[in-house]
Parts: structure tokens; C-alpha cells; sequence
């Protein structure tokens, strides 16, 4: 057996960088790493890298750069750059730092442990192929290690929508599927280690077609786990949310009431230029069918402002769709444009008109969310309990509607499922005590 090295992971971007960043951990982990938390006393340290916000490439040359002195003291560390900005950069990160020993894209991160022994024996590793075979075919089964009381489980990947701002297209390739059956044997693998909610991922994780029965089929499949007790998807399409899929809400006692259904604009104007394929009306009758099938359920969703050609009126229009929907949490983003990007080309809206714009959207979202929370005061819902709170006899959790809430309990432990009544709301967060009984 080799012997026990320290690998430090620093993960940008959103969950499904998360769920990758455990699977890299558990390849390298068969060549003797194990996770450190800092990257002083590490042997090697990757980068998982997203390339969706602005100055992204940039940000992770920046990052590499605070790396050079360690890299100096101790010449057999190695340093590895993993994710989009290594399938969109690969060679240009080779070339602007040559202290990158590794640079692999995220369809290719079941390669790692060759590409360390490649780096062992001298050679600077490149991979940012679209590999033919499945990555998770090669990948090592996951430890049976306790783990916590939820978890991401990747179910999709890629895009095929090609909205004209977005670069997941080009760094994450084509939509594709993993098949049910091995979904729901890792899920299985996952729930006899502790989880006890499982978060399904996707680029558009409602395109899924692993299942006769798409996403729906599966998150049915799903709750035949006895012991699953929540079941969540992000991040969704509206050109992807079917009939199936809306009555799963209704009809799925496990699929929790919160939809994450990115609109990015509230202009059809903007959203043709956008390439979104979808109008506001469409969004409208998606969003009646959802409330109708599960009235409490919990709206989030994501918002650009300052889309090349946006006018006063395209914002306004926002502002309307905002207003007529009702978020609970929503993310709002300035316009960056992505090289290699249609969008990329078009004349930019002033930077001043862009961030007014924009602080008007968060301000209105931001009243949305704080009457959501004040809205659940008195009410009884159940939390999942995941960690020990900062004060003592308390306990942090999730509700139902993926609300943190702060439990004052002292009879409970976590990953248990408990029924609370909230008590108080502030932004961000809830304050509740458990129902007697």
C-alpha cells in the first residue's frame, strides 16, 4: 500500500462541483491521499473550477499565484487544475503557469489517478477531452464511511439549450444521462451511510432520460428507498418541466415543495436574444400548473440584468414577472459576458444602468424572500437536522422548503427528521422549537 498523502480541494461553483470534488477525492484516495483542510501541509492541491461568473480564468490565475511560495518550499507538491475553466483554459494554464503539473476538464477527472502517476514520473498531464466511455463507469466505488444526513448525487450532465450567455455548453459538452439503475444503486450506497436527503443534479436535470419515465420515473424509483426521506433536483429548464414531473409534486409524498426554475429574464424580447426558447407566458402557465399541483410549494429562481440590448423597459418587464410569481429565494446576477459566447459580441448596457438595475431587482427579491420567511411564523413544519448549532441546546437543520432553521432541542441528534413550529423569521434563516407531543 503507498503511502498516506494529503490532498487539499478547493471547490468553486455550484453543487454539481461539489458532488465532483468528492468523487476526485475518492479516485485519488486509491493512490493514498486523504483530505486535508489547508493546503500548507498538502502533498497535492486541485482547484475544481467553474467558468459561469465574470473574470472567472482570471480569478483561479490569481489563486495559483498565492501557491508559487509554497510550491518553491516543497518542489514535490503538486498542483492540479480541475473543472470548466480547465476544459475552456487547458493549454493556457499550461503555458501562463508552468507550475501546473495537472489540468483536466470535468469529463475526464476519472483519469486523475494515471494523471498522478504520469506528474510522479515527470509529465505534465493535459486532459480536456469529451471521453467516448463514462466517467462513471471507471470511477472507484464510493467508501462505506458515516457520512452526513444529505448529499448531492449527479444525475445529468451537459447542455443542449445553448443559451446565448452561457458557457456549459462548450465546457461540459452535450446533455447526457446516467442510466436509473446505477443512479439508484449509489443512492442506495448513500442512504446505508447516513443520508437521508438526497439532492439530484443537473446542467438541466430536468432533461433527464435515464428512466423510461424521465426525471419523474426516477425520482419515483428513488423513494422505493425506505429509508430516503427527501428527495430534491436542481437546476431545471422550462422547456423541460412535464406533466410527469409537475404531478411528482403533487403526488410524491418525498419529493420536497421547493423548484429551483431559472426564467433569467422577464422579457420576451430579452429571452428570444437570450436564445431561452421559452416566453414569459410560458413561464406564467408552467408556474400555475406547479402551484396548483402543490400549493405550498416554494419558488427560487435565477436573474440577469444588464443582457446586452436590455432596455428600461425589458427591465420593467422583470420587475412584472417578479412581482406576478412570487419567489421565496432567487439569484440575480450583472451581465459578464463569456468569451466564445454569442452574447459575447453584442454592444454591453452602460456598467452604472446595469448595477441600478440590479439593485432594484435584489431589493424586490429580497422583500419577496423576508415576507416568505415572516409568512412561516406560527406554522409547523419538519426539519432535517444536519449539524450542532453556535449556541448550546441548539440544532441547525433544513425545512422542507430548504429554509435553514435554528431548533432549540436537546432530545435530538443529527439526520433526525423533526416536526417544529417556527417561531421567529429573520432573512436568511428560521428560529423554531419542536412540536410536543
Amino acid at each position: 500500500m503507498s503511502d498516506v498523502k494529503k490532498l487539499y480541494v478547493k471547490t468553486y461553483g455550484c453543487q454539481m462541483n461539489v458532488y465532483d470534488s468528492e468523487r476526485m477525492v475518492e479516485a485519488l484516495g486509491g493512490n493514498g491521499y486523504t483530505v486535508t483542510q489547508t493546503p500548507d501541509d498538502a502533498d497535492m492541491i486541485l482547484l475544481n473550477t467553474c467558468h459561469i461568473r465574470e473574470k472567472a480564468a482570471e480569478k483561479i490565475y490569481s489563486e495559483l499565484g498565492r501557491y508559487k511560495g509554497l510550491k518553491a518550499e516543497k518542489p514535490d507538491l503538486k498542483i492540479g487544475v480541475a473543472g470548466c475553466v480547465a476544459q475552456a483554459e487547458g493549454a493556457e494554464i499550461v503555458r501562463r503557469q508552468p507550475m501546473v503539473d495537472l489540468v483536466v476538464g470535468p469529463q475526464s477527472y476519472h483519469k486523475l489517478p494515471a494523471m498522478e502517476q504520469a506528474v510522479k514520473d515527470g509529465v505534465r498531464a493535459l486532459d480536456t477531452d469529451f471521453p467516448e466511455e463514462d466517467k462513471f463507469d471507471h470511477l472507484q466505488a464510493r467508501p462505506k464511511a458515516k457520512r452526513g444526513p444529505t448529499a448531492f448525487l449527479t444525475v445529468q450532465e451537459g447542455c443542449d439549450k445553448f443559451c446565448a450567455f452561457c458557457v456549459v455548453p462548450y465546457t461540459r459538452g452535450a446533455e447526457v444521462s446516467r442510466p436509473a439503475d446505477r443512479v439508484v444503486a449509489e443512492a442506495r450506497e448513500l442512504v446505508d451511510r447516513g443520508v437521508r436527503e438526497i439532492t439530484l443534479l443537473g446542467q438541466n436535470v430536468n432533461a433527464y432520460h435515464g428512466h423510461a419515465d424521465g426525471l419523474a420515473g426516477l425520482i419515483w424509483a428513488l423513494s422505493e428507498i425506505t429509508d430516503l426521506a427527501r428527495i430534491r433536483f436542481t437546476t431545471s429548464h422550462p422547456n423541460d418541466m412535464d406533466d410527469a414531473l409537475i404531478d411528482a409534486h403533487a403526488t410524491c409524498p418525498k419529493l420536497m415543495p421547493y423548484l429551483h426554475l431559472p426564467v433569467q429574464s422577464g422579457s420576451d424580447r430579452i429571452l428570444k436574444a437570450m436564445n431561452r426558447k421559452h416566453t414569459r407566458d410560458d413561464y406564467f402557465r408552467i408556474i400555475d400548473r406547479l402551484k396548483s399541483a402543490r400549493s405550498d410549494i416554494l419558488l427560487s429562481g435565477d436573474f440577469i440584468v444588464g443582457f446586452p440590448g436590455e432596455t428600461d423597459q425589458d427591465f420593467e418587464d422583470t420587475l412584472d414577472l417578479v412581482r406576478r410569481v412570487g419567489y421565496g429565494q432567487c439569484y440575480s446576477f450583472k451581465y459578464s459576458a463569456r468569451p466564445g459566447t454569442p452574447a459575447a459580441e453584442r454592444a454591453t448596457v452602460p456598467a452604472d444602468v446595469a448595477d441600478e438595475r440590479l439593485q432594484r431587482l435584489q431589493a424586490l427579491l429580497s422583500e419577496q424572500q423576508k415576507a416568505a420567511q415572516v409568512a412561516m411564523v406560527g406554522k409547523t413544519t419538519s426539519v432535517l437536522l444536519e449539524k450542532p448549532g453556535r449556541l448550546e441546546g441548539q440544532m441547525v437543520g433544513k425545512s422542507e422548503h430548504l429554509q435553514a432553521v435554528h431548533v432549540t432541542t436537546s432530545d435530538h441528534q443529527i439526520g433526525d427528521i423533526v416536526p417544529v413550529t417556527i417561531t421567529e423569521a429573520a432573512t436568511n434563516s428560521l428560529a423554531a422549537v419542536p412540536v410536543k407531543s
